[in-house]
């Protein structure tokens, strides 16, 4: 099961977080700066040891009581906290799908476009994943509700 989903620039600011279970709000703020500090220090790692030709860390880390699956794309990193018994791998295709239905409909996705869609984002989340679990994948019918809702914008 997904525990929560996060997207963070360079910076460690947050730009979207979906909880998929109760965690206060002080709590969430420490757990998304550990997390953060987590991956950006890895990222930076593993840029630092391909220079050196050596193995390169995978996008997968052990934290706590639960697993965290990211993915960098260009100044975004997108985060999802997992437990142990949901395959990471899934997680890591998730995300990429995520990235490119936002693509699609943003065509050519930025930071900005985020920043200023969030509701249109977090219904592209909500229509892929539902209280923790992955229930739609297919593009086409993850973004039929914002067409539609387009369509009323516009008339």
């Amino acid at each position: 099961m997904i525990k929560f989903f996060l997207m963070v620039n360079k910076q460690g600011q947050t730009r979207l977080s979906r909880y998929y279970e109760h965690v206060e709000i002080n709590k969430r703020t420490m757990l998304e700066a550990e997390v953060i500090k987590n991956c950006l220090s890895r990222s930076k790692d593993q840029l630092l040891r391909l220079t050196r030709f050596a193995s390169a860390q995978c996008s997968f880390i052990e934290y706590k009581d639960f697993k965290l699956v990211y993915r960098q794309y260009a100044a975004l990193f997108i985060v999802v906290g997992i437990n142990e018994t949901e395959n990471e791998m899934a997680v890591y295709e998730l995300i990429h799908n995520f990235v490119e239905v936002l693509d699609k409909y943003f065509s050519r996705v930025s930071e900005l476009d985020i920043m200023f869609n969030l509701d249109r984002v977090h219904i592209i989340l909500d229509e892929m994943v539902l209280n923790g679990c992955i229930v739609e994948t297919n593009r086409t019918r993850i973004l039929a509700p914002l067409h539609v809702l387009d369509k009323v914008a516009e008339s």
